[in-house]
């Protein structure tokens, strides 16, 4: 059963349990940045994620959110616009990400999709921002409950190899889950916010400080040893 003719073994290696168990971890807060998808006056995904924001710091970490009031759409600036340029420092200074949005016509919204199809640009010598960090993803609805957000915004997070976590929030009738100055009211939808942060905590402190041997690939390992070879062994003219 180890007949494995097409293994490069120059590529091919188990996993480094010195890497996966350090013996030195970083001690500073986790820092975790969260996006809303609406710009109304009353934006429930955005009173969410300030609530989820709350949590998070009583948690121990550092919680910032993007306001993506005047972020282009893409294709319609360049990567130097400066919502962009703002977004992709939160990207690159994060170690974990919350996602929130209201679900539009059975989807995520608009304005999330484009903050989400700007952070692939920034790209760091070919590796993603976004490769091996937390990932928390959150859904408000103006009727009854749902999860076409919540599993479209999954579906996002794995491509971006972004870590979702299994925990998920989706409140239902969120008109009625919000008072008067914007907080979110004791609920069991509250609850099950205060599990996804809790949870989302717990992960990123596991895995921050490995993430880079978690997300790393054999077939990208075999990949690069190959253009290297090619590159190498190009005659010269």
């Amino acid at each position: 059963m180890s007949d494995t003719p097409n293994l490069k073994d120059e590529a091919f290696f188990a996993p480094d349990l010195a890497a996966l168990f350090p013996s030195e971890r970083s001690t500073h807060r986790p820092r975790i940045l969260l996006l809303y998808g609406s710009l109304r006056k009353t934006s429930y995904s955005r009173l969410m994620a300030e609530e989820a924001a709350r949590i998070l710091e009583r948690l121990g970490c550092e919680a910032r959110l993007f306001n993506p009031s005047g972020l282009p759409l893409v294709d319609d600036a360049t990567e130097n616009d400066p919502k962009v340029q703002e977004l992709r420092e939160l990207v690159l200074w994060c170690e974990g990400m919350v996602w929130s949005s209201p679900e539009r016509h059975g989807a995520m919204t608009g304005l999330m999709k484009t903050q989400i199809d700007w952070i692939p640009l920034a790209l760091i010598g070919g590796v993603r921002p976004t490769q091996g960090k937390t990932l928390a993803v959150m859904q408000v609805e103006g009727g009854s409950q749902s999860f076409n957000t919540v599993n479209q915004l999954r579906i996002l997070g794995r491509w971006m190899r972004l870590l979702t976590i299994p925990n998920q929030s989706s409140v239902a009738k969120a008109w009625d889950e919000f008072d008067s100055n914007g907080r979110m009211k004791p609920s069991p939808y509250y609850d099950r916010v205060v599990d996804v942060m809790e949870e989302l905590v717990k992960f990123t402190w596991l895995t921050r400080d490995i993430k880079g041997h978690l997300v790393d690939r054999y077939s990208e390992r075999v990949e690069s040893r190959e253009a290297l070879s090619e590159r190498v062994n190009k005659p010269k003219d």
